[in-house]
């Protein structure tokens, strides 16, 4: 974090306000259900698996991802500076304390400090943020783009989902050869504006190397070789 530039940094804390971002995770985690059952499952492995009530405490790799990032990013000094700590910020990541208890404590121990910022933090009123002026450059490419499609997200977003998921076996065939001769390496060197050269005697080469596909031969020296 402490390499990213300011305006990156800037974007994550206060713009996108990632930190309430994973607060809203360890809340209302996404791969976590209750079965037909009655049983809790969580996605583990690409699958729903069911979790034994004797491990409903032990923490998943995504679980523990999150729980890190909000360690990394409430502890880091420079985050710390440029996040702006409202009243709303400050009442959502308090929320953090009710599921840091001794046994997720003795599955990721550095949360004990994080633990102990948040208590810190409820009873003090943070510093203000002090207000920097950050000048970015914004591509002209996006900016077009979210003109162009202003109020259109969903009708677009439903055009690519019938357009990618409710695909038949010959359209994946089709979309696969279309994405595959879009890579074809001979097309793409056919419009370079330098005629590939032939590694022996430096004339223009037309046949390339059927074993490596990198060096090119002409007509007289590929017979050689």
């Amino acid at each position: 974090m402490h390499v990213l530039p300011l305006s990156v940094l800037t974007r994550l804390l206060n713009t996108h306000n990632v930190p309430i971002l994973l607060v809203e995770l360890v809340e209302n985690p996404p791969w976590s259900r209750q079965s037909q059952a009655g049983c809790l499952e969580k996605y583990t492995n690409s699958k729903w698996q069911q979790v034994l009530p004797s491990e409903q405490l032990v923490l998943t790799k995504t679980e523990g991802q999150v729980w890190l990032a909000i360690h990394q990013i409430l502890l880091l000094p420079e985050c710390q500076q440029k996040y702006e700590y409202n009243n709303y910020n400050k009442s959502m990541i308090l929320k953090l304390r009710a599921h840091i208890n001794e046994v997720v404590i003795e599955q990721i121990p550095s949360l004990v400090e994080l633990q102990r910022h948040l208590e810190h933090l409820a009873i003090i009123e943070p510093p203000p943020t002090k207000q920097q002026l950050i000048l970015e450059q914004v591509p002209e490419m996006r900016s077009s783009l979210m003109q162009q499609y202003k109020s259109k997200w969903r009708t677009l977003a439903e055009q690519q989902a019938a357009l990618l998921l409710q695909q038949s076996q010959q359209d994946l065939l089709k979309c696969s050869r279309g994405l595959a001769s879009a890579y074809n390496i001979d097309a793409m060197e056919g419009m370079l504006a330098d005629a590939p050269k032939c590694v022996v005697c430096g004339s223009e080469a037309r046949k390339r190397c059927s074993r490596c596909r990198n060096e090119w031969y002409c007509g007289r020296c590929v017979v050689g070789n």
